[in-house]
């Protein structure tokens, strides 16, 4: 197969497609389409190095989602033997999780923190790209907290409007500038954001939702091209004219035609550099 597109965060080791992966396979690599699965506890991670090894032109990422798996701690030796397998290109999905934040807080934080930290050295360690989770609170449930709907306690409310995932996240791989490399996965934040963290080493992927939202048209057009992927985070946030279907990673070539049609520059300049963005970040 000619590799045309690169989606690369999909979630094809997911049960959601548990009853027809085959023909979800058969339909990307029909379009010219690769993939990289992603885990985001030990287990899914085992099912995406699973997923590669009965298939060509898809790879694995391995690693912990900040709050997917809430009773798991990353145990560096549980994810040995998976990184070993050359077709692991990636760590994560790692990072900090702050939308719609309840309960204790402090604590919460400090947990995702810990598990990033220890997911970001292992990935040094193996000489691996991260693949980024970064999310912040969402302005409704933000709302909710100061209407003292969610506690009606002020400094707990107070320590949820003042987390910043986005902050947390730059300054804990700040310190390991020059040595951290990769990609901040589902981008929906800011121009600066995007900046700040380009700057540390990282490029930005952007999902289907920017083909329908036009909050990040700025982004896109306004970073360099050599610093973005396209993904479809399958099963979820399918581009139009999919919406409301399940996602699958066929479905990034509207991506790509998105990114193209929103930066004004030919579709086939914008395919081809996104290709060889994704081979270079991940080593494919």
């Amino acid at each position: 197969m000619e590799i045309k597109y690169i989606d690369i965060h999909s979630h094809l080791g997911f049960e959601d497609y548990g009853t027809d992966q085959k023909e979800v396979i058969k339909r990307m690599q029909d379009a010219g389409v690769a993939t990289i699965v992603v885990g985001a506890d030990l287990e899914s991670s085992k099912e995406a190095v699973k997923v590669t090894t009965e298939n060509e032109n898809i790879w694995a990422c391995i690693g912990m989602h900040p709050n997917h798996n809430l009773t798991e701690v990353f145990d560096e030796k549980k994810y040995e033997e998976l990184v070993k397998n050359p077709k692991v290109v990636a760590i994560g999905e790692c990072g900090l999780e702050y939308y719609k934040l309840t309960g204790d807080i402090e604590e919460i934080k400090k947990r995702q923190k810990e598990n990033f930290i220890k997911q970001i050295e292992f990935a040094i360690k193996y000489k691996k790209p991260l693949m980024l989770h970064i999310r912040d609170f969402d302005n409704k449930s933000r709302q909710d907290v100061l209407k003292n709907r969610l506690s009606p306690d002020k400094a707990h409310f107070e320590n949820i409007l003042s987390a910043s995932a986005f902050d947390d996240a730059y300054e804990i791989l700040k310190k390991y500038e020059g040595r951290v490399f990769g990609n901040l996965h589902f981008f929906t934040s800011n121009l600066k954001n995007a900046e700040r963290f380009i700057a540390l080493g990282f490029t930005v992927s952007f999902p289907g939702i920017i083909t329908y939202l036009r909050d990040f048209d700025k982004t896109i057009k306004s970073i360099p091209l050599d610093k973005i992927h396209a993904e479809t985070d399958s099963p979820y946030a399918p581009p139009l004219p999919h919406r409301g279907e399940r996602n699958e990673p066929s479905y990034v070539i509207e991506v790509y035609k998105k990114i193209a049609e929103i930066r004004g520059e030919d579709q086939e300049k914008v395919r081809l550099q996104l290709l060889e963005n994704a081979k270079r970040v991940f080593n494919l």
